[in-house]
């Protein structure tokens, strides 16, 4: 017995003709006859007087009805009481992000979000990659934002956006542009190592860290201003996500190369663990960070 079989055996009861309440339905008729027949075996009982024109409900028929409208009504209900659960937004979140992404984005995401969802108290942390990849599992935060793909395959990931890398720097030519190619023997700026956008833009440019600074300085960055600064002091490259780089002066615009033979680009997703303890809170969050970052990419 199912929901659905019910809900035919009304359908018949209320049109008093199996082919008016399949059409009802929106089954065959040879298919709503069936499922009702089965239905009249496991109760052992016969619902409807077919011989009767137009159909007949039988007296013992009448007492399964007003159970079966009952049962149709509750599973309505259940029906448009999940449907509420699923558009409930409250409760603590708690939220990673990495720093390549937080100084970015979190202006553009914080504001909108907690004021269109008031109940919902986001509880932001700025963590690496594998600090994350490690709290998610741990269950310290309940979703993250990270540059993708990763290499943990029991953590599941949905694209938010894509953007371009952006080229800053200074060329010794005084050119505006520079191919994919020759990017490998600039002097080049990266964020330390433990940063996956570092390791990213080295695959993508098959890079290798660039040694001709002065001899008695070393340099590990965690921050893209830094950066900025070393290639404002020392001349060089570096690359930026677009993101980013809408934050940054006029003057240091007109710092920005372009990428003569294509584009870079790095894929920025949502993460999750367990995403079935706070799934409709994920999926909300993945929606409106994707809609609002999209505007700025645009």
């Amino acid at each position: 017995m199912n929901i659905q079989q019910l809900e035919y055996i009304l359908a018949v009861d209320q049109f008093k003709s199996f082919s008016k309440a399949a059409d009802y339905c929106h089954v065959t008729q040879a298919t709503l006859s069936a499922m009702v027949k089965k239905l009249e075996e496991q109760l052992d009982i016969v619902i409807f007087d077919r011989k009767a024109n137009p159909i007949a409900t039988t007296e013992n028929g009448r007492e399964v009805l007003v159970q079966a409208q009952q049962v149709v009504a509750h599973a309505n209900a259940l029906l448009s009481s999940s449907k509420a659960i699923n558009q409930k937004i409250e409760g603590k979140v708690k939220l990673g992000i990495i720093p390549t992404i937080a100084s970015s984005v979190l202006p553009l995401i914080m504001k909108p979000l907690v004021e269109k969802y008031p109940l919902l108290h986001l509880e932001i942390h700025e963590v690496t990659t594998n600090q994350m990849i490690k709290d998610l599992r741990e269950g310290k935060l309940d979703v993250g934002i990270l540059s993708t793909p990763i290499a943990s395959t029991d953590l599941e990931t949905q694209r938010l956006y894509v953007e371009d890398l952006r080229l800053y720097g200074y060329l010794t030519t005084g050119e505006k542009q520079l191919s994919k190619t020759d990017l490998s023997q600039q002097r080049i700026f990266l964020l330390q190592e433990g940063h996956c956008l570092r390791d990213q833009i080295i695959q993508l440019c098959d890079l290798k860290k660039h040694k001709s600074l002065p001899a008695n300085l070393s340099v590990e960055s965690n921050t893209f201003d830094t950066l900025l600064n070393l290639v404002d002091t020392f001349q060089g490259v570096t690359l930026l996500p677009s993101l980013y780089v809408r934050q940054l002066s006029e003057g240091r615009k007109r710092q920005l190369l372009e990428i003569s033979d294509g584009t870079l680009r790095r894929e920025v997703s949502i993460c999750y663990y367990r995403p079935y303890a706070k799934w409709n809170i994920i999926r909300r969050l993945q929606a409106e960070i994707t809609e609002l970052v999209q505007v700025h990419l645009k």
